[in-house]
Protein backbone atom coordinates (compact mmCIF):
# COMPACT_ATOMS: atom_id res chain seq x y z
CA UNK A 1 0.00 0.00 0.00
CA UNK A 2 1.43 3.37 -1.00
CA UNK A 3 1.39 6.09 1.12
CA UNK A 4 0.70 9.80 -0.04
CA UNK A 5 3.90 11.86 0.18
CA UNK A 6 1.37 14.62 2.11
CA UNK A 7 0.80 12.06 4.70
CA UNK A 8 2.88 10.60 7.32
CA UNK A 9 3.45 6.25 6.22
CA UNK A 10 0.43 4.04 7.09
CA UNK A 11 2.66 2.04 9.43
CA UNK A 12 3.86 5.36 11.37
CA UNK A 13 -0.21 6.54 12.15
CA UNK A 14 -2.26 3.79 11.36
CA UNK A 15 -2.56 1.77 14.60
CA UNK A 16 -3.19 -1.91 13.29
CA UNK A 17 0.18 -1.61 11.01
CA UNK A 18 2.01 0.43 13.84
CA UNK A 19 1.08 -2.22 16.62
CA UNK A 20 2.43 -4.98 13.85
CA UNK A 21 5.13 -2.58 13.27
CA UNK A 22 6.62 -2.57 16.93
CA UNK A 23 5.34 -6.21 17.53
CA UNK A 24 7.90 -7.32 15.18
CA UNK A 25 10.72 -5.33 15.81
CA UNK A 26 10.18 -4.35 19.40
CA UNK A 27 8.30 -7.45 20.90
CA UNK A 28 9.31 -7.69 24.47
CA UNK A 29 8.67 -3.97 24.94
CA UNK A 30 6.49 -3.14 27.45
CA UNK A 31 3.54 -1.07 25.63
CA UNK A 32 0.85 -0.80 28.75
CA UNK A 33 1.23 -1.12 32.97
CA UNK A 34 -1.54 -1.60 34.55
CA UNK A 35 -2.30 -1.89 38.51
CA UNK A 36 -4.03 -4.54 38.67
CA UNK A 37 -2.73 -6.73 35.63
CA UNK A 38 0.59 -7.69 34.25
CA UNK A 39 2.41 -5.36 31.89
CA UNK A 40 1.36 -5.60 27.98
CA UNK A 41 4.58 -5.79 25.58
CA UNK A 42 3.63 -4.88 22.39
CA UNK A 43 4.14 -8.84 21.06
CA UNK A 44 0.88 -9.41 23.84
CA UNK A 45 -0.80 -7.00 22.89
CA UNK A 46 -1.15 -7.72 19.35
CA UNK A 47 -2.21 -10.93 20.96
CA UNK A 48 -5.10 -9.91 22.55
CA UNK A 49 -5.88 -7.38 20.09
CA UNK A 50 -6.46 -10.04 17.17
CA UNK A 51 -8.38 -12.52 19.57
CA UNK A 52 -10.61 -9.68 20.21
CA UNK A 53 -10.99 -8.70 16.74
CA UNK A 54 -12.01 -12.24 15.48
CA UNK A 55 -14.66 -12.20 17.94
CA UNK A 56 -15.84 -8.86 16.70
CA UNK A 57 -15.37 -10.45 13.25
CA UNK A 58 -17.66 -13.30 14.45
CA UNK A 59 -20.44 -10.88 15.82
CA UNK A 60 -20.25 -9.13 12.24
CA UNK A 61 -18.06 -5.78 13.30
CA UNK A 62 -16.06 -4.94 9.40
CA UNK A 63 -14.06 -1.89 8.28
CA UNK A 64 -16.44 1.46 8.30
CA UNK A 65 -19.12 -0.14 11.04
CA UNK A 66 -19.83 2.20 14.39
CA UNK A 67 -19.11 0.17 17.75
CA UNK A 68 -20.65 2.02 20.88
CA UNK A 69 -18.26 1.55 23.85
CA UNK A 70 -19.38 2.29 27.38
CA UNK A 71 -16.29 1.36 29.20
CA UNK A 72 -14.65 2.26 32.39
CA UNK A 73 -10.53 2.50 31.74
CA UNK A 74 -8.39 -0.74 31.99
CA UNK A 75 -6.94 -3.62 29.91
CA UNK A 76 -10.37 -4.64 28.81
CA UNK A 77 -11.49 -1.48 27.15
CA UNK A 78 -8.17 -0.62 25.45
CA UNK A 79 -8.22 -4.35 23.51
CA UNK A 80 -11.44 -3.88 22.31
CA UNK A 81 -11.14 -0.46 21.04
CA UNK A 82 -7.86 -1.61 19.29
CA UNK A 83 -9.68 -4.60 18.07
CA UNK A 84 -11.99 -2.56 16.13
CA UNK A 85 -9.37 -0.22 14.46
CA UNK A 86 -7.58 -3.36 13.65
CA UNK A 87 -10.52 -4.47 11.51
CA UNK A 88 -11.27 -0.80 10.47
CA UNK A 89 -14.20 -0.37 12.31
CA UNK A 90 -14.98 2.92 14.30
CA UNK A 91 -14.89 2.80 17.75
CA UNK A 92 -17.35 5.66 19.36
CA UNK A 93 -16.38 5.90 23.00
CA UNK A 94 -19.61 7.43 24.95
CA UNK A 95 -19.33 9.22 28.40
CA UNK A 96 -20.42 7.28 31.11
CA UNK A 97 -22.26 9.36 32.64
CA UNK A 98 -24.69 10.16 29.82
CA UNK A 99 -28.36 8.89 30.07
CA UNK A 100 -31.88 9.86 29.34
CA UNK A 101 -32.04 12.10 26.09
CA UNK A 102 -28.49 12.41 25.76
CA UNK A 103 -27.75 9.11 25.20
CA UNK A 104 -30.40 8.26 23.23
CA UNK A 105 -29.36 11.01 20.83
CA UNK A 106 -25.67 9.59 20.83
CA UNK A 107 -26.87 6.26 20.14
CA UNK A 108 -29.37 7.12 17.50
CA UNK A 109 -26.47 9.97 15.67
CA UNK A 110 -23.96 6.59 15.78
CA UNK A 111 -25.98 4.81 14.20
CA UNK A 112 -24.24 2.12 15.68
CA UNK A 113 -25.21 -2.13 15.67
CA UNK A 114 -23.43 -3.27 18.27
CA UNK A 115 -22.58 -1.89 21.93
CA UNK A 116 -19.73 -2.76 25.00
CA UNK A 117 -20.94 -1.86 27.99
CA UNK A 118 -19.72 -2.01 31.51
CA UNK A 119 -22.77 -4.27 33.63
CA UNK A 120 -23.90 -1.35 35.37
CA UNK A 121 -24.64 0.79 32.17
CA UNK A 122 -26.68 -1.62 31.02
CA UNK A 123 -29.94 -0.28 31.89
CA UNK A 124 -29.74 3.27 30.83
CA UNK A 125 -28.62 2.11 27.33
CA UNK A 126 -31.06 -0.70 27.35
CA UNK A 127 -33.65 2.46 27.94
CA UNK A 128 -32.15 4.81 25.44
CA UNK A 129 -30.99 2.39 22.69
CA UNK A 130 -33.27 2.09 19.51
CA UNK A 131 -34.62 -0.92 17.19
CA UNK A 132 -31.02 -0.15 15.44
CA UNK A 133 -28.62 -1.59 18.05
CA UNK A 134 -28.89 -5.11 17.51
CA UNK A 135 -26.47 -6.89 20.23
CA UNK A 136 -24.36 -5.88 23.22
CA UNK A 137 -21.77 -7.31 24.76
CA UNK A 138 -21.21 -6.60 28.35
CA UNK A 139 -18.03 -6.38 30.29
CA UNK A 140 -17.94 -9.70 32.60
CA UNK A 141 -18.14 -13.63 31.95
CA UNK A 142 -21.50 -14.34 33.34
CA UNK A 143 -24.05 -11.96 31.39
CA UNK A 144 -27.34 -13.80 33.06
CA UNK A 145 -26.17 -12.85 36.24
CA UNK A 146 -24.82 -9.17 35.84
CA UNK A 147 -28.62 -8.69 33.67
CA UNK A 148 -30.50 -10.31 36.75
CA UNK A 149 -28.91 -7.67 38.69
CA UNK A 150 -29.67 -4.96 36.49
CA UNK A 151 -32.94 -5.67 35.89
CA UNK A 152 -32.38 -6.48 32.38
CA UNK A 153 -33.55 -9.67 30.46
CA UNK A 154 -30.94 -11.70 28.72
CA UNK A 155 -31.28 -13.40 25.14
CA UNK A 156 -28.92 -15.91 25.11
CA UNK A 157 -28.60 -15.75 21.06
CA UNK A 158 -29.33 -13.67 18.31
CA UNK A 159 -32.85 -12.95 17.61
CA UNK A 160 -35.50 -10.61 16.86
CA UNK A 161 -34.80 -9.10 19.97
CA UNK A 162 -31.77 -7.33 21.15
CA UNK A 163 -28.97 -9.92 21.92
CA UNK A 164 -26.87 -9.35 24.99
CA UNK A 165 -23.48 -11.82 25.28
CA UNK A 166 -21.02 -11.90 27.79
CA UNK A 167 -17.42 -10.39 27.36
CA UNK A 168 -16.46 -13.90 26.48
CA UNK A 169 -17.87 -14.33 22.86
CA UNK A 170 -14.71 -11.62 22.03
CA UNK A 171 -12.25 -13.73 22.86
CA UNK A 172 -10.93 -16.72 20.43
CA UNK A 173 -8.71 -19.35 22.13
CA UNK A 174 -6.87 -18.95 18.73
CA UNK A 175 -7.00 -16.01 16.96
CA UNK A 176 -7.18 -16.47 12.79
CA UNK A 177 -5.22 -14.51 10.55
CA UNK A 178 -7.64 -11.39 9.56
CA UNK A 179 -7.72 -10.22 6.07
CA UNK A 180 -6.12 -6.21 5.82
CA UNK A 181 -8.88 -3.81 5.31
CA UNK A 182 -5.95 -1.44 3.76
CA UNK A 183 -6.20 1.24 6.02
CA UNK A 184 -4.69 4.81 5.20
CA UNK A 185 -4.09 7.67 7.92
CA UNK A 186 -7.38 9.50 6.42
CA UNK A 187 -9.54 6.87 7.55
CA UNK A 188 -11.99 7.47 10.17
CA UNK A 189 -11.09 6.25 13.56
CA UNK A 190 -13.01 7.81 16.06
CA UNK A 191 -16.26 9.37 16.47
CA UNK A 192 -16.00 11.55 19.94
CA UNK A 193 -19.10 13.41 21.15
CA UNK A 194 -18.47 16.79 22.43
CA UNK A 195 -21.17 19.54 23.98
CA UNK A 196 -22.97 21.30 21.24
CA UNK A 197 -23.27 25.13 21.23
CA UNK A 198 -26.51 25.90 20.88
CA UNK A 199 -27.99 22.30 20.23
CA UNK A 200 -27.34 18.34 21.31
CA UNK A 201 -24.16 17.04 21.41
CA UNK A 202 -21.88 16.72 17.75
CA UNK A 203 -20.00 12.97 16.92
CA UNK A 204 -16.41 14.28 15.89
CA UNK A 205 -14.99 12.60 13.29
CA UNK A 206 -11.56 12.40 13.88
CA UNK A 207 -8.95 10.17 11.50
CA UNK A 208 -6.09 8.17 12.27
CA UNK A 209 -3.88 11.01 11.22
CA UNK A 210 -5.94 13.31 13.72
CA UNK A 211 -5.25 11.45 16.94
CA UNK A 212 -1.25 11.06 15.94
CA UNK A 213 -0.84 14.40 14.72
CA UNK A 214 -3.04 15.50 18.04
CA UNK A 215 -0.89 14.12 20.84
CA UNK A 216 2.10 12.04 19.04
CA UNK A 217 5.40 13.92 18.01
CA UNK A 218 4.02 17.10 15.98
CA UNK A 219 1.31 18.27 18.50
CA UNK A 220 3.40 16.93 21.75
CA UNK A 221 7.12 17.09 20.69
CA UNK A 222 8.36 17.55 24.25
CA UNK A 223 7.45 13.72 24.77
CA UNK A 224 9.64 11.38 23.74
CA UNK A 225 8.90 7.57 22.76
CA UNK A 226 10.67 6.45 26.20
CA UNK A 227 8.20 8.53 28.29
CA UNK A 228 5.36 7.03 29.96
CA UNK A 229 2.70 8.62 30.22
CA UNK A 230 -0.69 8.32 32.78
CA UNK A 231 -3.94 7.21 31.21
CA UNK A 232 -6.08 8.32 34.27
CA UNK A 233 -8.88 10.59 31.76
CA UNK A 234 -11.75 8.39 30.51
CA UNK A 235 -11.38 6.94 27.00
CA UNK A 236 -15.01 9.41 25.64
CA UNK A 237 -12.00 11.89 25.96
CA UNK A 238 -9.66 12.41 23.65
CA UNK A 239 -6.86 12.61 26.95
CA UNK A 240 -7.88 9.12 26.89
CA UNK A 241 -8.25 7.73 23.52
CA UNK A 242 -5.81 10.01 21.47
CA UNK A 243 -3.16 9.47 23.96
CA UNK A 244 -3.78 5.28 23.94
CA UNK A 245 -3.51 5.45 20.26
CA UNK A 246 -0.52 7.84 19.75
CA UNK A 247 1.61 6.16 22.30
CA UNK A 248 1.44 2.80 20.92
CA UNK A 249 1.93 4.59 17.48
CA UNK A 250 4.92 5.66 18.39
CA UNK A 251 6.16 3.35 19.96
CA UNK A 252 5.72 4.32 24.05
CA UNK A 253 3.76 3.52 26.76
CA UNK A 254 1.59 4.07 28.80
CA UNK A 255 0.83 3.65 32.64
CA UNK A 256 -2.83 2.79 33.82
CA UNK A 257 -5.45 3.45 36.17
CA UNK A 258 -8.79 3.54 36.47
CA UNK A 259 -9.28 7.37 36.76
CA UNK A 260 -7.90 11.00 38.78
CA UNK A 261 -7.59 10.42 42.14
CA UNK A 262 -5.89 13.31 44.10
CA UNK A 263 -4.99 10.87 47.28
CA UNK A 264 -3.75 7.71 44.73
CA UNK A 265 -2.03 10.20 42.42
CA UNK A 266 1.34 9.89 43.26
CA UNK A 267 1.28 6.43 44.67
CA UNK A 268 0.40 5.70 40.46
CA UNK A 269 2.94 7.37 39.27
CA UNK A 270 5.74 6.14 41.41
CA UNK A 271 3.99 2.19 41.02
CA UNK A 272 3.13 2.43 37.39
CA UNK A 273 7.06 4.43 36.80
CA UNK A 274 4.95 7.36 35.04
CA UNK A 275 7.47 10.41 33.67
CA UNK A 276 4.73 12.29 31.85
CA UNK A 277 1.07 13.71 32.20
CA UNK A 278 -1.50 15.54 31.16
CA UNK A 279 -3.86 17.10 34.21
CA UNK A 280 -6.65 19.38 33.67
CA UNK A 281 -6.22 22.98 35.56
CA UNK A 282 -8.66 21.36 38.34
CA UNK A 283 -6.61 18.22 39.13
CA UNK A 284 -3.29 20.36 39.56
CA UNK A 285 -5.03 22.69 41.73
CA UNK A 286 -6.31 19.28 44.12
CA UNK A 287 -2.77 18.30 44.25
CA UNK A 288 -1.54 21.51 45.43
CA UNK A 289 -3.76 21.92 48.31
CA UNK A 290 -2.61 18.75 49.31
CA UNK A 291 -0.47 18.90 52.60
CA UNK A 292 3.09 19.04 51.78
CA UNK A 293 4.81 15.73 52.10
CA UNK A 294 8.91 14.76 52.17
CA UNK A 295 8.69 12.74 49.10
CA UNK A 296 6.86 15.93 47.34
CA UNK A 297 10.02 15.07 44.32
CA UNK A 298 10.46 11.73 44.71
CA UNK A 299 9.24 10.12 42.11
CA UNK A 300 9.76 9.48 38.23
CA UNK A 301 7.97 12.20 36.98
CA UNK A 302 9.51 14.48 34.86
CA UNK A 303 6.83 16.66 32.79
CA UNK A 304 3.35 17.73 33.43
CA UNK A 305 0.78 19.56 30.75
CA UNK A 306 -1.65 21.83 32.81
CA UNK A 307 -4.53 22.89 30.84
CA UNK A 308 -5.54 25.57 31.58
CA UNK A 309 -2.54 27.12 33.11
CA UNK A 310 -3.88 29.31 35.04
CA UNK A 311 -1.35 31.04 37.47
CA UNK A 312 -0.23 27.99 38.97
CA UNK A 313 2.58 27.10 36.62
CA UNK A 314 5.49 28.11 38.74
CA UNK A 315 4.42 26.78 41.90
CA UNK A 316 3.76 23.55 40.58
CA UNK A 317 7.27 23.19 39.03
CA UNK A 318 9.00 24.52 42.33
CA UNK A 319 7.00 22.04 44.69
CA UNK A 320 7.18 18.77 42.51
CA UNK A 321 10.41 19.10 40.31
CA UNK A 322 8.75 18.70 37.02
CA UNK A 323 8.55 20.66 33.97
CA UNK A 324 5.32 22.77 32.96
CA UNK A 325 3.91 22.87 29.86
CA UNK A 326 0.74 23.86 28.61
CA UNK A 327 -1.33 24.01 25.67
CA UNK A 328 -4.28 25.09 24.03
CA UNK A 329 -6.81 21.74 22.51
CA UNK A 330 -10.24 20.48 21.79
CA UNK A 331 -11.56 17.58 20.61
CA UNK A 332 -11.78 18.76 17.12
CA UNK A 333 -8.38 20.24 16.53
CA UNK A 334 -4.53 18.84 16.99
CA UNK A 335 -2.50 20.71 19.84
CA UNK A 336 -2.38 23.86 17.63
CA UNK A 337 -0.64 26.19 20.62
CA UNK A 338 1.58 24.62 22.92
CA UNK A 339 4.18 26.33 25.44
CA UNK A 340 6.60 25.31 28.00
CA UNK A 341 8.93 24.57 30.01
CA UNK A 342 7.69 26.43 33.17
CA UNK A 343 5.92 29.11 31.40
CA UNK A 344 5.14 32.30 33.81
CA UNK A 345 2.06 33.99 32.00
CA UNK A 346 -0.60 33.45 34.13
CA UNK A 347 -3.57 32.29 31.02
CA UNK A 348 -0.97 31.78 28.27
CA UNK A 349 -1.50 28.81 26.26
CA UNK A 350 1.28 29.12 23.72
CA UNK A 351 2.52 29.93 19.92
CA UNK A 352 1.58 28.14 16.95
CA UNK A 353 3.45 25.02 16.46
CA UNK A 354 4.97 24.31 13.43
CA UNK A 355 2.19 23.24 10.68
CA UNK A 356 -0.88 25.16 11.59
CA UNK A 357 -1.87 28.48 10.26
CA UNK A 358 -3.96 30.82 13.02
CA UNK A 359 -5.99 34.01 12.83
CA UNK A 360 -7.87 36.05 15.59
CA UNK A 361 -11.05 37.24 13.37
CA UNK A 362 -14.29 39.03 13.95
CA UNK A 363 -17.92 37.66 13.52
CA UNK A 364 -17.46 38.24 9.83
CA UNK A 365 -14.42 36.17 9.75
CA UNK A 366 -12.17 39.67 9.47
CA UNK A 367 -9.24 39.32 11.12
CA UNK A 368 -8.95 41.60 14.26
CA UNK A 369 -5.96 44.41 14.66
CA UNK A 370 -3.13 43.74 16.48
CA UNK A 371 -3.88 43.06 20.44
CA UNK A 372 -7.49 43.16 20.06
CA UNK A 373 -9.82 39.95 21.03
CA UNK A 374 -11.10 37.88 18.50
CA UNK A 375 -12.65 34.17 17.58
CA UNK A 376 -9.65 31.50 16.81
CA UNK A 377 -9.84 30.12 13.98
CA UNK A 378 -7.80 27.21 12.58
CA UNK A 379 -6.52 25.38 9.26
CA UNK A 380 -3.33 22.98 8.97
CA UNK A 381 -0.63 22.83 6.28
CA UNK A 382 -1.12 18.73 5.36
CA UNK A 383 -4.63 17.53 5.04
CA UNK A 384 -6.30 15.16 7.70
CA UNK A 385 -4.55 16.65 10.53
CA UNK A 386 -7.78 17.95 12.12
CA UNK A 387 -11.50 16.64 12.36
CA UNK A 388 -13.32 16.13 8.82
CA UNK A 389 -16.68 16.63 9.78
CA UNK A 390 -19.48 16.20 12.30
CA UNK A 391 -21.44 12.73 11.82
CA UNK A 392 -24.31 12.98 10.23
CA UNK A 393 -24.58 17.02 10.66
CA UNK A 394 -23.33 18.68 7.53
CA UNK A 395 -25.13 21.89 8.78
CA UNK A 396 -23.12 21.90 11.86
CA UNK A 397 -20.24 21.05 9.52
CA UNK A 398 -20.53 23.47 7.32
CA UNK A 399 -21.17 26.28 10.09
CA UNK A 400 -17.42 25.21 11.92
CA UNK A 401 -15.58 25.00 8.37
CA UNK A 402 -17.18 28.07 7.05
CA UNK A 403 -14.45 30.02 4.65
CA UNK A 404 -11.78 27.44 4.59
CA UNK A 405 -11.17 27.71 8.20
CA UNK A 406 -11.96 25.66 11.26
CA UNK A 407 -14.00 28.12 14.19
CA UNK A 408 -13.12 27.08 17.78
CA UNK A 409 -16.03 28.95 19.75
CA UNK A 410 -12.88 30.82 21.74
CA UNK A 411 -11.22 34.13 22.13
CA UNK A 412 -7.89 34.93 22.26
CA UNK A 413 -5.69 37.84 22.25
CA UNK A 414 -1.80 38.27 20.94
CA UNK A 415 0.71 40.00 22.83
CA UNK A 416 3.47 41.70 21.98
CA UNK A 417 5.66 38.13 22.54
CA UNK A 418 3.21 36.61 20.22
CA UNK A 419 1.66 34.43 22.99
CA UNK A 420 -1.57 33.64 22.39
CA UNK A 421 -3.63 34.28 25.60
CA UNK A 422 -7.38 32.59 25.96
CA UNK A 423 -10.45 35.19 26.52
CA UNK A 424 -13.28 34.07 27.06
CA UNK A 425 -15.73 31.24 24.84
CA UNK A 426 -18.18 33.14 22.45
CA UNK A 427 -19.91 28.97 22.36
CA UNK A 428 -22.64 28.68 24.77
CA UNK A 429 -20.79 25.84 26.56
CA UNK A 430 -19.76 25.27 30.08
CA UNK A 431 -16.62 23.62 31.24
CA UNK A 432 -17.20 22.43 34.75
CA UNK A 433 -14.44 20.29 35.83
CA UNK A 434 -12.76 18.98 32.77
CA UNK A 435 -16.04 18.23 30.86
CA UNK A 436 -17.99 20.63 27.94
CA UNK A 437 -21.29 21.23 28.81
CA UNK A 438 -23.75 22.10 26.43
CA UNK A 439 -26.05 24.90 28.49
CA UNK A 440 -28.90 24.12 25.29
CA UNK A 441 -28.96 20.48 26.95
CA UNK A 442 -28.93 21.75 30.65
CA UNK A 443 -31.80 24.10 29.92
CA UNK A 444 -33.71 21.55 28.04
CA UNK A 445 -34.13 19.37 31.10
CA UNK A 446 -34.77 22.18 33.41
CA UNK A 447 -37.40 23.32 31.37
CA UNK A 448 -39.70 19.99 31.89
CA UNK A 449 -39.25 21.29 35.48
CA UNK A 450 -43.29 22.24 36.20
CA UNK A 451 -42.62 25.73 37.72
CA UNK A 452 -39.98 27.01 35.43
CA UNK A 453 -40.85 29.21 32.51
CA UNK A 454 -37.85 29.92 30.89
CA UNK A 455 -34.29 29.45 32.07
CA UNK A 456 -30.28 29.94 30.91
CA UNK A 457 -27.72 28.15 32.10
CA UNK A 458 -24.65 29.80 32.28
CA UNK A 459 -20.97 29.12 33.62
CA UNK A 460 -19.97 30.84 37.29
CA UNK A 461 -16.54 31.09 38.34
CA UNK A 462 -15.30 28.28 40.74
CA UNK A 463 -12.70 28.28 43.40
CA UNK A 464 -10.94 25.39 41.75
CA UNK A 465 -10.56 25.91 37.41
CA UNK A 466 -12.96 26.14 35.21
CA UNK A 467 -16.50 26.88 35.67
CA UNK A 468 -19.56 26.27 38.05
CA UNK A 469 -22.82 25.78 36.29
CA UNK A 470 -25.46 28.31 37.10
CA UNK A 471 -29.12 28.46 36.70
CA UNK A 472 -31.07 31.68 35.87
CA UNK A 473 -34.72 30.91 36.07
CA UNK A 474 -37.90 32.49 35.89
CA UNK A 475 -41.34 30.65 36.64
CA UNK A 476 -44.70 30.36 35.76
CA UNK A 477 -47.35 33.21 37.24
CA UNK A 478 -47.78 32.17 41.21
CA UNK A 479 -45.21 29.19 41.43
CA UNK A 480 -42.17 29.37 43.17
CA UNK A 481 -39.01 26.58 42.70
CA UNK A 482 -38.57 24.21 45.60
CA UNK A 483 -34.50 23.67 44.98
CA UNK A 484 -34.40 20.11 46.41
CA UNK A 485 -37.14 19.10 43.84
CA UNK A 486 -35.26 20.81 40.98
CA UNK A 487 -32.37 19.64 41.91
CA UNK A 488 -33.83 15.70 42.37
CA UNK A 489 -35.68 16.37 38.86
CA UNK A 490 -32.08 17.13 37.21
CA UNK A 491 -30.01 14.33 39.02
CA UNK A 492 -31.83 11.58 37.64
CA UNK A 493 -31.57 13.19 34.09
CA UNK A 494 -28.67 14.77 33.63
CA UNK A 495 -25.22 13.27 34.47
CA UNK A 496 -23.27 13.83 37.45
CA UNK A 497 -21.42 17.11 36.10
CA UNK A 498 -24.04 19.11 34.18
CA UNK A 499 -25.76 19.40 37.94
CA UNK A 500 -26.06 23.65 39.10
CA UNK A 501 -24.57 24.80 42.06
CA UNK A 502 -26.15 28.07 41.55
CA UNK A 503 -29.42 29.03 41.59
CA UNK A 504 -31.05 32.51 40.60
CA UNK A 505 -35.05 33.36 40.57
CA UNK A 506 -35.43 36.00 38.42
CA UNK A 507 -38.67 37.78 37.08
CA UNK A 508 -38.06 37.35 33.95
CA UNK A 509 -34.70 36.71 31.60
CA UNK A 510 -33.41 39.70 29.72
CA UNK A 511 -33.91 39.43 26.21
CA UNK A 512 -32.69 41.34 22.62
CA UNK A 513 -35.92 43.04 20.34
CA UNK A 514 -36.00 39.99 18.85
CA UNK A 515 -36.76 37.59 22.31
CA UNK A 516 -33.29 35.86 22.40
CA UNK A 517 -31.55 35.83 25.86
CA UNK A 518 -28.91 38.21 26.84
CA UNK A 519 -26.98 35.62 28.44
CA UNK A 520 -23.90 38.30 28.10
CA UNK A 521 -25.69 40.14 30.38
CA UNK A 522 -26.42 37.39 33.01
CA UNK A 523 -22.38 36.38 32.72
CA UNK A 524 -21.68 39.73 33.92
CA UNK A 525 -24.25 39.98 36.44
CA UNK A 526 -22.56 36.76 38.04
CA UNK A 527 -23.27 34.84 41.05
CA UNK A 528 -25.63 38.50 42.71
CA UNK A 529 -26.60 38.52 46.85
CA UNK A 530 -29.92 36.86 45.79
CA UNK A 531 -28.60 33.49 44.45
CA UNK A 532 -29.12 30.45 46.12
CA UNK A 533 -25.90 28.19 46.48
CA UNK A 534 -27.13 24.74 46.77
CA UNK A 535 -23.54 22.97 48.06
CA UNK A 536 -24.41 25.24 51.15
CA UNK A 537 -27.94 23.43 51.20
CA UNK A 538 -26.43 20.07 50.61
CA UNK A 539 -27.52 19.72 47.54
CA UNK A 540 -23.89 18.80 45.45
CA UNK A 541 -23.23 16.97 41.98
CA UNK A 542 -21.27 13.72 42.48
CA UNK A 543 -20.17 11.59 40.95
CA UNK A 544 -21.54 8.03 40.56
CA UNK A 545 -19.78 5.05 42.98
CA UNK A 546 -20.09 3.23 39.79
Amino acid sequence: MQASSSAPPHEQCVLRYALERHARERPDAVYAAFEDEADWTFRSTLDKVRSTANGLAALGVGRGDTVLLMLGNGGFALRVMFALHYLGAIAVPVNTAYLGSLLRHVVDNAGARLAVVEPELLPRLEEAAGPALATIVVNGTDVQAQAAAHAVTPTAAPSASRAIYPASVLTTPAPTALPDPLLAPWDTQFIIYTSGTTGTSKGVLASYRHSYTAVGPVGWPCVQQQDRQLLHLPIFHIGGAFIASAALCRGGSIGVTANFSTERFWDSVRRLQVTSVFLLGVMASFLLKQAPRPDDRTHPLRMVFIVPLGAIGPEFAERFGVEVHTLFNMTEISTPLICGPNPTKPHVCGRPRPGVQLRLVDENDIEVPPGEVGELVIRTDQPWAMNHGYNRDDAATARAWRNGWFHTGDCFTVDADGDYLFKDRIKDCIRRRGENISSHEVEAEVLAFPAIREVAAIPAPSEFSEDEVMLVVATTDGKQVDPAALFAHLQARLPHFMLPRYLRVVPALPKTPTAKVQKHVLREQGVTPDTLDLHQLGLRARRPAS
